[in-house]
């Protein structure tokens, strides 16, 4: 096990002292903008490896199957059968009620079954053996369509280890996003889930490259009849399985081809919150670089033993990167879904946290409000002793901890280990990645649960920005700088944001072998974005804390300035009302001709029914009951009463809500396939309500 492991489980820790990062010595203070710092551990010089010999992600695959061998590197589970529930529910048409058949389809799912590191080294060069034969050479690209699965990595694996590169797309991209980005990156192999391929037909009109689909053999399976549509549309096209290519590497052993540190690794495209999505050029060493960043940092507590549930989107870079280095730490990786993680969304069968009993648990705010809620919704449902015994043991952690006392582990055997088992009952470490989640739920994780640490990056800068120490743990700032990279705060006058600032404040500017070149194709937003120097400027807000660590106050482009002159800050608004028991999901918005911001909230349907029934009001379901005035009015009292308990200013607390009556999804583009929000389409779909919240007509 690895080192400090047993003194990191089961509580947030804060028992290390002193800055955790330095201003770089010898640099001069420049007018409006910080001394850049790096992490303490590489003042002297970033880190551009984890060790000699790496400097690849072929390098990585050969180190991980050479030192772990036969031990589990990853698991999957295959779908046994598909249930399908119809159920009645009353839903608002034209303004009338009607009673509709709504479907819910739930999955019943295998064990895990795993390959070992030498498996799966071996399946990877079977793959590069394949398109070797198939007649691809260095530098040509494979473009990744699909949901995350372990052969989602076995083809990266597999054309990297001839130096070929990827092109990474969500799975939820729409058709002209993958046209896009097939005619921008001249992709001649894609690789896609087999419900997907109808989604080809229309963008291979114009995309002539791609000569091979591959579809996977993991997530569902792939229609005939999409399989003939697609080859009589396109006759050119070879249609192949993940199992077809595989029998053809292993009929055609060939040589690996390995590619060198500066070869481009990927092209990945942002998830594209904001406009049309860039291709963002990523080579083998700015990820090797990143890893060595995060292993600095966590790298001492993660190795063979630890197991992690990998199910957020590998065309995202967090995900991307974190398996990468799950790899080269030698913990053991098990896929699941978004729609499978929990017991409530299979059939005979456990959720993938419970049926694989993570130690290590990576998830976006949504995940963890829903985590938070969840239990509080039991909690709440057990009765006066148990509610009392729950928030009054929470309090006294929360004391124990804040004081450096012991006495926790009682209160986990007496009180929180029944909460743990919600998330297989091993997880001793949780991080958040993809936006900031709230402090209130922070805590509540750290507490009932097992240490929460924050991680912030973007694809630019390889995942690189902040991460938090787990023996360093803290609710007011992300954490430290990885030691890929290093960082400076340049200052952003217009919102009174200034190096000058006590603490320092600006925008972030990030440096290092981690952070890319550029944009595919788009010279004008790279000079925009990047300087002669090496620096990348993300467009984030941030200050430092007395220890050196970076906290995200803001983002230049969700800083809205309102009718009197005060500037709101969406993103943080937003991470202080999630707090509140009745939100799902929440996106705040603020006019520039009004005073004060209104939310779009997601409400969360045990809640927003407990609400409901305390006060009187009358309905089944979500449909029916978010169009209640007088419940519309009591939610807002809720949403303000949090705003004014995290702190927020009078002109910060929202004015109205509005109460949406379906989930925010990448299917129906109201969220990014990373879960981010898509402001610009839910303001869309619900501009009336707003203007209803603002009192307009």
């Amino acid at each position: 096990m690895p080192q400090d492991l047993k003194t990191l489980y089961p509580t947030a820790k804060s028992i290390k002292s002193g800055p955790v990062t330095v201003e770089v010595p010898g640099l001069p203070k420049v007018d409006g903008e910080t001394i850049p710092r790096r992490n303490i551990q590489v003042k002297d010089g970033i880190k551009t490896t984890p060790q000699e010999g790496i400097y690849t992600l072929y390098d990585i695959l050969r180190y991980s199957s050479k030192k772990f061998g036969n031990a589990k590197a990853l698991g999957s589970r295959k779908i046994i059968q598909t249930h399908v529930e119809t159920k009645k529910v009353k839903k608002m048409i034209d303004g009338k009620q009607h009673e509709v058949d709504k479907e819910w389809t739930y999955f019943e799912l295998s064990d895990y079954s795993f390959k070992s590191f030498v498996e799966f080294e071996k399946l990877v060069l079977t793959i590069g053996y394949a398109f070797n034969h198939l007649g691809y050479k260095p530098h040509d690209r494979l473009h990744l369509f699909a949901a995350t699965s372990f052969q989602w990595l076995a083809m990266a694996h597999g054309v990297l280890s001839q130096s070929m590169a990827i092109v990474t797309a969500y799975d939820t991209l729409g058709e002209e996003g993958l046209r896009h980005s097939m005619l921008q990156t001249h992709a001649k192999v894609l690789f896609l889930d087999g419900h997907l391929l109808p989604k080809l037909v229309k963008p291979f009109n114009d995309a002539k490259d791609v000569q091979i689909v591959v579809y996977s053999t993991t997530n569902g399976v792939a229609k005939q009849k999409d399989i003939d549509t697609l080859s009589a549309a396109h006759p050119h096209l070879k249609i192949m399985s993940f199992d077809e290519l595989v029998k053809i590497g292993e009929e055609h052993p060939a040589e690996p081809i390995p590619p060198k540190a500066d070869d481009l690794a990927c092209i990945m495209y942002t998830s594209g919150s904001t406009g049309t999505p860039k291709g963002v050029l990523l080579k083998h060493s700015n990820v090797v670089a990143a890893i060595a960043g995060v292993d600095v940092i966590v790298g001492p507590y993660i190795g063979p033993g630890d197991k992690l549930l990998t199910y957020l989107p590998l065309a995202h870079i967090l995900e991307f990167v974190f398996e990468n280095a799950c790899l080269y730490w030698g913990g053991t990786m098990g896929y699941g879904t978004i729609r499978t993680l929990s017991d409530t969304s299979v059939r005979k069968c456990k959720g993938d946290i419970r049926e694989l009993r993570p130690t290590i648990l990576v998830g976006v705010p949504q995940v963890w409000e829903t985590v938070k809620k969840g239990i509080v919704s039991k909690v709440e449902a057990g009765g006066a002793l148990t509610k009392n015994l729950f928030w009054g043991a929470m309090a006294a952690k929360g004391f124990l901890l804040s004081n450096g006392l012991p006495g926790s582990g009682l209160l986990d055997a007496i009180v929180f280990n029944k909460v743990k088992d919600a998330t297989g009952g091993k997880l001793r470490i949780c991080l958040n990645g993809g936006g900031p989640v709230s402090k209130d739920t922070l805590r509540f994780i750290s507490l009932a649960i097992t240490p929460m640490i924050s991680g912030y990056g973007l694809t630019e800068t390889s995942a690189m920005g902040a991460l938090m120490d787990p023996l360093n743990w803290t609710d007011n700032a992300l954490g430290e700088i990885p030691a890929s990279i290093e960082m400076k705060l340049v200052d952003f006058a217009e919102a009174g944001y200034h190096s000058t600032n006590n603490p320092q404040q600006g925008e972030i500017w990030i440096r290092g072998p981690a952070v890319s070149q550029g944009y595919l194709d788009l010279e004008e937003e790279t000079k925009e974005s990047f300087t002669d120097d090496g620096w990348f400027k993300t467009g984030d807000i941030g200050e430092w804390n007395s220890k050196g660590e970076i906290r995200v106050i803001d983002r230049k482009k969700n800083l809205v300035k309102t009718l009197h002159g005060e500037y709101v800050a969406l993103e943080k608004l937003e991470s202080v009302y999630r707090s509140a028991t009745v939100v799902a999901n929440i996106c705040v918005y603020a006019a520039q001709d009004e005073a004060k911001p209104v939310a779009i909230i997601v409400p969360a349907e045990p809640a927003l029914k407990k609400i409901a029934s305390e006060n009187g009001i009358q309905g089944d379901h979500l449909e029916e009951l978010v169009h209640n005035e007088k419940l519309n009015n009591i939610v807002l009292k809720q949403l303000q009463a949090a705003g004014q308990k995290g702190g927020l200013c009078g002109f910060e607390i929202v004015t109205g809500v509005v109460l949406a009556d379906e989930e925010w999804t990448p299917q129906n583009g109201l969220t990014t396939a990373a879960q981010k929000i898509n402001r610009r389409g839910i303001l869309q779909k619900y501009q009336k309500e707003v203007d209803r919240a603002y009192g307009k007509k």
